[in-house]
């Protein structure tokens, strides 16, 4: 006797959907409690992170060149790409800055424009 449709004999019942677990609320239970603590209690962050500071206000630094690679490379990631501000903690005013040199960089070959 042949296999009607390529189904495995397995025994399921092959019917789509969950095959138990959570079921939605027909049973008109409500939603379990959640457990105490907000964002700062148990099981919540461990840690307090700091605010970041921008790097080229502390040090009081206006211009940012091409031609320093050292500085540029802290603000491409290994991949290649730009780090995003929220990432370095640079003010917006020096992102753009940093962004407009790492481009300038890479176009006169100082900075790769991706990392293989």
């Amino acid at each position: 006797m042949a296999e009607p449709t390529g189904r495995s004999s397995t025994g399921h019942s092959g019917g789509g959907g969950h095959s138990g677990g959570y079921q939605g609320r027909s049973e008109g239970g409500a939603r379990p409690p959640r457990p105490a603590g907000g964002p700062g209690g148990p099981g919540g962050r461990k840690f307090f992170r700091r605010k970041k500071v921008c790097k080229f206000c502390v040090e009081k630094i206006d211009g940012v060149s091409y031609k320093d690679v050292r500085l540029l490379q802290q603000f491409v990631a290994e991949s290649g790409k730009i780090t995003p501000r929220r990432l370095t903690g640079v003010c917006t005013r020096h992102q753009r800055r940093v962004s407009a040199a790492i481009k300038q960089a890479r176009n006169i070959a100082l900075l790769p424009f991706s990392n293989r």
